[in-house]
């Protein structure tokens, strides 16, 4: 059981690395994205960890929603500076929390997510993309919440919604691949 554990640590933490190293894989590649994405694994461990259903204190949630023919109208730029400020506002968030709270369980939860989202902002952060590079920024009001199973839908939304639209928008650059 441990070594098919450590065995599948190894295959995500390639394809992680993979990823980072080259983020028009992780344009083109699907099955990178998916194998990325680590919420549902969080969400299983979270069961687990009852000590950490409420956080001991308030994060403040990424902007997820978005109206899309607003966002088709932003240029890749745009787009990236909106995704960036929202995992980085969820970043400095959980950073905070997990070095308050006592090790085991949740500390664990937490270095898993706050690695997940440092991992979509090395990748983001690192994409070739057209125009001048524009400083992140938040395209809403943050709401808070102190419930960490709403933080995860919450990035998972993130994920699933404006980083795949955005992606999406580059599929252009697979052809050349």
């Amino acid at each position: 059981m441990a070594l098919s554990r450590l065995l599948l640590l190894w295959m995500v933490a390639s394809k992680v690395w993979d990823t980072e190293a080259k983020p028009v894989v992780f344009v083109c590649n699907r099955a990178a994205r998916r194998a990325l994405n680590i919420v549902a694994e969080l969400e299983s461990a979270l069961s687990v960890c009852t000590d950490l259903m409420t956080l001991s204190s308030a994060v403040l949630l990424p902007c997820t929603g978005f109206n899309v023919a607003t966002w088709e109208e932003k240029s890749e730029q745009e787009k990236r500076g909106d995704i960036v400020a929202s995992l980085k506002l969820l970043n400095e968030n959980i950073r905070s929390i997990r070095n308050s709270t006592q090790p085991g369980c949740a500390t664990m939860l937490l270095q898993r997510l706050d690695n997940n989202i440092r991992n979509y902002l090395l990748i983001i952060t690192n994409l070739q993309l057209n125009g001048s590079v524009l400083p992140p920024s938040l395209s809403c009001v943050p709401q808070s919440t102190q419930s960490l199973r709403r933080v995860l839908q919450s990035y998972s939304q993130l994920i699933s919604g404006k980083l795949e639209s955005f992606i999406l928008t580059l599929g252009d650059r697979c052809a050349s691949q």
